[in-house]
């Protein structure tokens, strides 16, 4: 895929800019930092318009810890196409690293209103919930996410620390077992199983 995307880079500055965002993505997931920031650049060089040149920019930015830059990529991105959810969904991210909260849950709100089915967003709005010590919400939108993805163990389990922490020991068991029987090896889901047969 490399190969055959470095052929484009001499062509005309669209699909230079093409071809460049793409390695750039390539080397991003490869986890080759330096050369995915070379090829973002350059993406956004050949066309300062193009929102996934800059998404990605944004992803090699946050990827060293610079945040509020990263941010700065993503808004321009969604300025260029106000529809382009990896930049709403990064900002997201953004703000959830930054504390910014209420900023955060804005993006995951937006997002789910072009995406309702989509368990990364439904994720991030039950956790932003939680952080914001809402287990009402939270619960709320961890039962919309279980709808979606009904055998995730890690949600089913979370599902359960919540009913737990509201003192309902019947819908915590329900969901504890529930995760149980999808993952058996997790331990925090065995000991609260534990405890709750001796009580």
């Amino acid at each position: 895929a490399l190969e055959t995307l470095k052929m484009f880079e001499k062509k005309d500055s669209r699909m230079k800019s093409a071809a460049a965002t793409n390695l750039s993505f390539l080397y991003y997931l490869g986890n080759e930092l330096e050369q995915a920031t070379n090829y973002a650049d350059l993406a956004v060089n050949s066309d300062r318009y193009n929102p996934a040149a800059l998404t990605n920019k944004g992803n090699t930015v946050f990827a060293n810890g610079d945040y509020e830059k990263a941010a700065e990529f993503y808004k321009e991105a969604l300025r260029n196409d106000s529809l382009c959810t990896e930049a709403l969904y990064n900002l997201g991210l953004v703000y959830k690293k930054l504390n910014r909260i209420d900023e955060a849950l804005d993006c995951f709100l937006k997002l789910h209103a072009i995406l309702p089915n989509s368990a990364q967003v439904l994720y991030q709005i039950a956790s932003i919930y939680e952080i914001m010590e809402d287990p009402n919400q939270a619960t709320e939108w961890f039962l919309q996410l279980i709808s979606v993805v009904p055998t995730d163990p890690h949600v089913l389990s979370k599902l359960g620390n919540l009913y737990d922490s509201e003192g309902d020991k019947s819908q915590a068991f329900h969901y504890y077992c529930e995760s149980y029987r999808y993952f058996p090896s997790n331990i925090e889901v065995i000991e609260w199983l534990g405890a709750y047969y001796i009580d």
